[in-house]
């Protein structure tokens, strides 16, 4: 009860001020409605006042769950170590790796100080526990701790270790603020009020602002009306060389749906950050040179230095820049088709117009289409508008290409070299003492691999989807990859298919799709991507440290496939197709393969369960279709959230129906890969989906003619080829 007294004490970042309103007036006419009540709106709903840390509304939350939250740090610290010095393309990207080691260090030690200042102690009795636990919780709760401890702290040596906690949080948040997010919200309740109590003596600590920023408490699902940029500016200014707060920016941007302003916070963020910080420009020439040298020698895996290690920062800002240009594209489409300032009522005029714009055969009622289009406003308006949907689809593909550029995919890694890292992460999570050393496969070099180890082609995912991508890999979809039989048919397989994990990756694949639906790229062309697309969502593994995560883009792509009647002729399900392929079976009976990688899962998240009732079942899957509820974006209201409740339920049931009777072959044909989502995806129709599937449906292919044609012969083809080029030349 002493938090919420302490929730408005510190005044240096008040969330509800008349400021807010005009920050959200930015955003589209849905909000309009609150801007004079944004003052007093947490005060207006005592009723539903779910009081909550504003970093728990955070996007991607659920995509960076998983046993790293929960293994000792020194093992964390271990296999990061053995991620990083395994050949291309190593199993989880190492930038995103060494942040989670670093977040729970500083998140740990956070806890620790945050936890002896609040009991007034001055000794640390949790040095021998950094790893997170019990004893956490206990000293949160006073137990554990007598007149042992040591003297009582003064008030002044309080705020000091209150200040380091604070600075230490601090640089979490800038690491990654997702991630920190999810470690912050295991930890200890001591951790939200920290940085409020220093602003009451330090207004105008930076590091302080910006914690509070996350931890300050504002009502469930009220985020956009709760905020202001007064703290995030202030930060700003007084740091204008840290490109994090500009990040975190641009994020409660998103949320207020101020999507042009994001753009132009992440793109300043871009800047200040390969400018302050160059050495992460070429992070792969530097690391090929420095572990060439290494990896000569057979033991040499030293743990890898601070400054050394690789930076997440530039991918984090690409993935959001280009979300925020899909969704400027997608916000688009309604006003570059017919009928799009009417309402729904105009469905049946979309309906006989939608033939004359998207396809050729639009002669059954040329004069009506020709009166319709003159009627209907300016055309060059419509025009302009979908070039303008391409424009910011084509800026939304690069950014995604250039992420894209820091992962790998290997068409025919040996299965020993898999092997040695499942047999690296089972020393590591058994405390086995030869942590280092282990990995007989340590070159980074795509061209020349070292030694022991067979070559193996790598290639940057990017270039998987080029105009020419590499010939040489194996088909898909292919009937052996997915049929029941395929693990006895690979049983003396000596290579297999591997992608790099990015927890945010299967989003990010998913959304270049809609990308290249919007830029209306021709459906074979489509189709070879989407092929893709399927061939690396099924390889995903975040296996040892992430767990599988529902993606948006996913569901939205799904629903697209849905509404437009499978325009690509997929030859599968979308489900079927991303289907998780099965894992290697081992070459001998020394082989590790699949069986220790499953083994390896399960020490991992804590070993196997028993045998659960009916009962315990259906309430684990309670549970579990609340806590999804919860994390789904689409979920804004009661109804919503029942209905996402129900639907994943049914899916659940549906999931052990099948696996009970053998309905779901992929689930019983074999090894299971250890963190890999299923695919079925909570069924609501987003704003994003329907505006994709209405112009695939509606927009007029090959560069925007349409009832323009028509209206006027000689002169369309002239009007409607130039603002192609200028497009172009601006996507460039």
């Amino acid at each position: 009860m002493g938090k919420k007294s302490k929730k408005p004490a510190a005044g240096e970042s008040p969330t509800l001020e008349p400021q807010a309103a005009a920050e959200s007036s930015t955003a589209p006419s849905t909000t309009t409605n609150k801007k004079k009540p944004a003052s007093p709106a947490p005060q207006s709903s005592p009723a539903s006042a779910l009081v909550i840390c504003r970093n728990k509304h955070w996007r991607y939350i659920s995509s960076f769950h998983g046993p790293w939250l929960q293994l000792p740090l020194e093992v964390l610290e271990t296999l990061a170590n053995a991620n990083y010095y395994m050949p291309l393309p190593r199993p989880v990207d190492p930038a995103v790796f060494y942040d989670l080691v670093k977040i729970r260090q500083l998140v740990d030690g956070a806890t620790d100080l945050a936890v002896r200042a609040a009991n007034g102690v001055a000794s640390s009795a949790l040095n021998n526990s950094l790893a997170g636990g019990a004893a956490h919780h206990m000293q949160a709760l006073g137990l554990g701790f007598g007149n042992n401890a040591g003297a009582k702290l003064s008030p002044e040596r309080r705020f000091r270790m209150r200040e380091q906690a604070t600075q230490k949080l601090s640089r979490a948040y800038h690491l990654d603020e997702i991630a920190s997010s999810v470690a912050t919200m295991q930890s200890t309740s001591t951790l939200e009020n920290v940085a409020g109590l220093v602003l009451q003596r330090s207004p105008s600590d930076p590091d302080a602002n910006y914690v509070h920023f996350f931890h300050e408490k504002i009502p469930s699902r009220q985020l956009a009306e709760c905020t202001d940029f007064r703290a995030l500016d202030l930060i700003i200014g007084q740091r204008p060389s840290d490109c994090e707060p500009l990040r975190t920016r641009a994020i409660v941007r998103m949320f207020k749906e101020d999507f042009e302003g994001a753009v132009q916070d992440l793109t300043s963020a871009l800047n200040v950050y390969r400018l302050q910080q160059p050495r992460h420009n070429k992070p792969a020439v530097d690391e090929t040179m420095q572990l060439e040298q290494k990896t000569r020698r057979r033991r040499d895996q030293p743990p890898l230095d601070e400054k050394d290690q690789p930076c997440s920062t530039e991918v984090q800002l690409l993935f959001q820049r280009a979300g925020c240009y899909l969704t400027l594209a997608c916000d688009h489409v309604s006003h570059a088709l017919p009928d799009s300032p009417n309402d729904q009522n105009g469905n049946s005029q979309n309906g006989t117009n939608a033939p004359s714009n998207g396809t050729a055969n639009g002669n059954s009622a040329p004069q009506d289409a020709e009166g319709d289009a003159e009627e209907k406003g300016p055309t060059k308006k419509q025009l302009e508008m979908r070039k303008t949907v391409r424009l910011y689809a084509k800026r939304a593909l690069r950014d995604y290409m250039e992420y894209f550029k820091h992962f790998h995919y290997s068409p025919d890694l040996p299965v020993e070299v898999s092997d040695d890292f499942s047999r690296q992460v089972n020393q590591a999570t058994h405390r086995n003492k030869r942590y280092y050393g282990q990995s007989r496969y340590a070159s980074q070099d795509p061209g020349s691999p070292t030694g022991a180890s067979a070559a193996h082609k790598v290639y940057e995912l990017a270039s998987l989807f080029s105009a020419t991508p590499p010939a040489d890999l194996p088909p898909y979809p292919s009937t052996e990859l997915v049929s029941p039989g395929s693990a006895a048919a690979d049983s003396f397989q000596t290579t297999t298919e591997v992608v790099t994990y990015h927890p945010l990756l299967t989003d990010a694949l998913h959304s270049l799709l809609l990308c290249h639906t919007l830029i209306q790229t021709s459906a074979k062309e489509l189709q070879r991507h989407a092929h893709m697309v399927a061939r690396l969502a099924r390889l995903a593994d975040g296996y040892p440290v992430f767990q599988a995560s529902r993606s948006p883009a996913r569901a939205d792509w799904i629903e697209v496939l849905r509404r437009a009647e499978n325009w690509i002729e997929l030859s599968s399900s979308w489900e079927a197709l991303c289907a998780p392929a099965p894992l290697p079976t081992p070459m001998s009976a020394s082989g590790v393969s699949a069986a220790t990688a499953s083994v390896n899962a399960l020490s991992v998240t804590g070993g196997a369960s028993s045998v659960e009732t009916e009962e315990q079942r259906k309430e684990r899957m309670r549970q579990q279709a609340i806590i999804e509820a919860l994390e789904d974006e689409r979920v804004n209201d009661e109804a919503s959230f029942k209905a996402a409740i129900l639907a994943r339920q049914r899916r659940a049931e549906a999931d052990h129906a099948g696996s009970s009777n053998g309905g779901v072959p992929s689930q019983n044909a074999g090894p299971k890969r250890w963190a890999v989502d299923d695919g079925r995806e909570y069924p609501i129709l987003t704003e994003r989906a329907e505006a994709v599937a209405r112009w695939i449906r509606e927009a007029p292919t090959s560069s925007g003619t349409g009832s323009s044609k028509r209206k006027k012969k000689s002169r369309a083809p002239k009007t409607a080829a130039g603002p192609d080029k200028e497009e172009t030349a601006e996507a460039a």
